[in-house]
């Protein structure tokens, strides 16, 4: 077979230019409605809470320290409203990147947002509330997580 030629069934000759175009409108699924893996969820959290201008944002891995996930990311928004509005984005992103199954809490108030999407649990966080809770003494022991400058 000649790459990129279409070849009828059998071997009857080329296929016609209206089979050809009806080949063509047979695309398969997106790669995206494929889960993606632990770190690209990460990285697309990332990317979509540096567009949403979130602060402090760390990444900790929670690779043998528990089953709930495989990595945690915690993060700040400036008030209640920006704290809406950057987990609004998360979960756009997410959706988008065909994770499936996403689960969130705290969306009224926008105190303290959790978004679990699965091998990857996002914390947004008003600073008074982070810094009450202080999730990252508990699972980051020494601080021994990847920081990312906001």
């Amino acid at each position: 077979m000649v790459p990129g030629r279409f070849v009828a069934a059998k071997g009857k000759g080329p296929l016609s230019t209206p089979a050809i175009s009806r080949a063509a409108s047979l695309v398969p699924d997106a790669v995206s409605q494929v889960r993606p893996d632990a770190e690209e969820t990460v990285r697309v959290i990332l990317a979509s809470l540096d567009d949403a201008k979130a602060e402090d944002t760390i990444t900790i891995d929670l690779h043998g320290k528990t089953s709930i996930g495989d990595y945690m990311v915690v993060t700040c928004g400036r008030s209640n409203r920006h704290v809406g509005a950057v987990a609004d984005r998360v979960l756009e992103a997410l959706d988008q990147a065909g994770v499936p199954d996403l689960r969130v809490e705290g969306m009224p108030h926008c105190d303290w947002v959790l978004i679990d999407a699965g091998d990857v649990i996002v914390h947004v966080f008003r600073p008074e509330v982070r810094a009450f809770y202080n999730l990252e003494k508990m699972w980051a022991p020494g601080r021994a997580s990847t920081r990312r400058a906001s």
